[in-house]
């Protein structure tokens, strides 16, 4: 990408500057990304179980990748019968996989209520 197709956005994270680049054209999809990566990160913080940063953004990123793999299984199937089936395998989400995703999840709010610390 050049730089005459890109453009430099300033964004706000969590109270800390971030200049980022995106596409021309693609600045309120970046800004639409930066606000949910704020509030995920700012209700991790506000709930006072962890305070490093690294460990708010991974655990933020988790949150983000959960929520959006739950809204790409209840994508509806492609209306082109001839096109692969893209979403089927989306949807076909392994009941175990989601009871080891969730027990995860559960342990890692174990672990981070305690002190913080995810070791």
């Amino acid at each position: 990408m050049n730089a005459s197709q890109t453009k430099q956005l300033e964004v706000q994270i969590m109270g800390q500057s971030y200049l980022l680049s995106c596409p021309a054209g693609g600045e309120s999809a970046l800004l639409d990304a930066v606000e949910r990566v704020d509030t995920a990160m700012c209700r991790i913080r506000d709930a006072g179980k962890v305070r490093a940063r690294d460990r708010i953004a991974v655990l933020a990123s988790l949150n983000l990748a959960f929520e959006l793999a739950q809204k790409e299984r209840e994508l509806p199937p492609p209306a082109d019968a001839d096109a692969p089936d893209l979403s089927a395998s989306l949807q076909r989400v392994d009941p175990s996989e989601q009871v080891r995703l969730d027990d995860l999840m559960r342990r890692l709010d174990q672990a981070l209520g305690d002190d913080g610390q995810l070791l």
